[in-house]
């Protein structure tokens, strides 16, 4: 009890590492897995016995028997049906040429480059090396989002990285599952046309039953037979159902079945796909917490030393600096992104969670049937992980620089609310060049954005899935603009430091409306208005406007007339470069307004010389 207790407590501990120093969770866990495993036998056990170990070896152990196989088989089905449920079909069509080529083109190179670099340099067998090389297709957003947080990137650079890792996930599974399949039919003899109508069964039975399963599950949910309080531990069971069921139709048939459920549901129409994948991925980091450290402590010290030598670096050196290379360059060929985007790109590819766990999972059971060269698939898999890991945490950052991708300066903008004053402001800003995002938990809103080019995303600003995507690292500027002063405010504290290093704004309240010395220093735009008089303003006058300004006093006055006229609201100064900077309710702070600058603002079109003609009558 003391060992299983041990491993929870050490697994939640190394995620909770993970997320304080913003560093991949796999890295802790394998660490921690391999020192009270192996390393524990070998080093620092007086006994010469691991501290934690995993099977039961007639004296101590958790799992007699083959009970520690059928955990894993279990867990890895859990985290595979929940890879699936990320694969959006609509995203492959919508992120590009280049991320469909890097997960197409990129897994073809690093499928026959790594398999033909394992079979020369360590002499496996093609079946190790393929089954090795589609184990290391997969990258994964467990491990890509806590290296690139904190980098600021383009965005068409985070975006293809992201995009990679989402997408090749459940694609390269399904690969490794394939492959492992078509080596299991037949382990260790001839692919006979016996051999190869079983593997046609369980292509057709896996397939089959995944897709049947997603459908009838996704039935009862959405005619409600299941109450709601019931629906994930529901789910659960279902795909641990169709596991077990599709394995025993043909063996060895059950990965395949839960990564194809994972991936129709995940494309269906079900309004609780969020609810069953929230679920699933709290199961995934417990399950995942307790997995890696008792994968890393099942490896034994021996073959560790299997790959102890030179051959093992060289394999990795091929494969980061040879392969993955020249599976990003012809994948991004003839696209727009530059050399130095290019080279970034190649150097990060850290390999995750999938690709560990699969592994294990199939060194495993390939080795209990006596697959030649099998016993290599755990600690090779695990080395390529945890170098590519190592590599890009510790030096992505200042790879960055060093290639020049490196934003000195985050100029993008993030705005909370997409009403139609916020789609008005985000459509301007984007014409001027500024990459702007707009956030809403109104799905109507959101939609609306979309229909005008704008990238919107719903969310609700309670979660944490914003401080997650890395395609926002560009954004500097915050811009907190919805209905509610304490969704405004709240927007500000938390998002200030991440996404508004450079200015974090707020719609002024009406109570700081009528008192001046409540002018607060985050205030956006005037503080003479609200929500409520921008809103008024956009409905009579869609429209933003420009007015040239010859200089300092004249900017004054202009923002002298658009506080008393209720039909006019600064929001930019536009400078001589082109460039926008967002006006705060603090406007007649305002310096070093010169020639070619330009007052931005909101409302009815503004007669110049009916003004001045004004002020000379007066």
């Amino acid at each position: 009890m003391l060992e299983l207790a041990g491993i929870i407590i050490l697994g939640i501990l190394a995620q909770w590492v993970a997320w304080k120093f913003k560093i991949p969770a796999i890295l802790p866990l394998i660490l921690i897995g391999l020192l009270v495993g192996p390393i524990a036998a070998e080093f620092l056990s007086a006994d010469g016995h691991k501290w934690i170990e995993p099977i039961w070896n007639e004296e101590e152990g958790l799992f007699p028997g083959e009970s520690l196989f059928y955990f894993v088989s279990l867990a890895i089905s859990i985290i595979l049906f929940e890879g699936g449920l990320t694969l959006k079909l609509s995203e492959i069509k919508n992120v590009g040429p280049v991320i469909t080529k890097l997960i197409t083109v990129g897994s073809v190179v690093t499928f026959f480059g790594a398999a033909a670099a394992a079979f020369y340099i360590f002499d496996l067998s093609w079946e190790i090396s393929f089954l090795f090389s589609a184990l290391i297709i997969v990258t994964g957003p467990t491990v890509i989002t806590p290296i690139l947080r904190n980098i600021p990137l383009k965005k068409d650079v985070s975006a293809v990285l992201k995009w990679e890792g989402i997408l090749i996930d459940p694609i390269g599974a399904l690969v490794a599952v394939l492959v492992y399949e078509f080596i299991s039919v037949d382990a260790g003899g001839e692919f006979t046309k016996t051999a190869l109508i079983e593997f046609g069964k369980i292509v057709l039975f896996g397939s089959t039953f995944g897709f049947t399963f997603a459908h009838a599950l996704n039935l009862i949910l959405n005619k409600k037979w299941v109450p709601h309080y019931l629906m994930n531990v529901f789910s659960l069971a279902a795909v641990l159902g169709v596991f077990v069921l599709s394995d025993n139709f043909a063996h060895e048939s059950g990965l395949l079945a839960v990564v194809v459920m994972g991936m129709v549901l995940g494309n269906s129409n079900s309004p609780h796909l969020k609810d069953i994948l929230y679920f699933k991925e709290s199961l995934s980091v417990l399950l995942i917490s307790i997995l890696f450290i008792l994968l890393a402590a099942n490896i034994n010290f021996d073959e560790l030393l299997l790959i102890y030598n030179w051959k093992t670096a060289a394999l990795f050196l091929i494969i980061v600096f040879i392969i993955r290379p020249l599976g990003v360059f012809l994948s991004t060929y003839g696209s727009t992104l530059k050399t130095n985007e290019k080279l970034f790109i190649s150097w990060v590819g850290p390999r995750g969670i999938v690709a560990a766990g699969i592994a294990s999972l199939f060194g495993i059971k390939l080795a209990s049937k006596g697959v030649v060269d099998a016993e290599y698939i755990t600690p090779l898999v695990f080395v390529i992980v945890l170098g590519t890991v190592l590599l890009n945490a510790t030096t992505a950052r200042l790879f960055a620089r060093m290639v020049g991708v490196f934003l000195t300066k985050s100029n993008g903008i993030l705005i909370v609310g997409a009403s139609k004053v916020s789609r008005l402001l985000g459509h301007y800003l984007e014409t001027n060049g500024r990459h702007v995002v707009l956030i809403d938990s109104n799905q109507n809103n959101i939609a609306k954005a979309k229909e005008l080019g704008l990238e919107a995303i719903n969310t609700n600003i309670y979660s944490d899935s914003l401080t997650d995507n890395i395609e926002l690292n560009d954004v500097g500027y915050l811009m907190a603009m919805t209905g509610s002063s304490d969704i405004n405010k709240y927007a500000i504290n938390k998002f200030r430091d991440q996404f508004g290093e450079n200015g974090s704004f707020r719609l002024v309240t009406a109570d700081e409306i009528s008192k001046v010395k409540d002018n607060p220093k985050e205030g956006l735009f005037s503080q003479t208005d609200d929500y409520i008089s921008l809103t008024e303003v956009t409905r009579n006058f869609p429209s933003i406007q420009e007015i040239e300004l010859e200089d300092q006093s004249h900017y004054e006055s202009l923002i002298e007339i658009t506080n008393k006229d209720r039909e006019m609201i600064p929001i930019f100064i536009k400078d001589d470069s082109g460039e926008l900077h967002i006006i705060s309710s603090h406007n007649k702070e305002v310096k070093a307004i010169g020639q070619g600058f330009k007052l931005v603002y909101l409302g009815k079109p503004f007669d110049v010389e009916k003004v001045a003609k004004e002020e000379e009558e007066d």
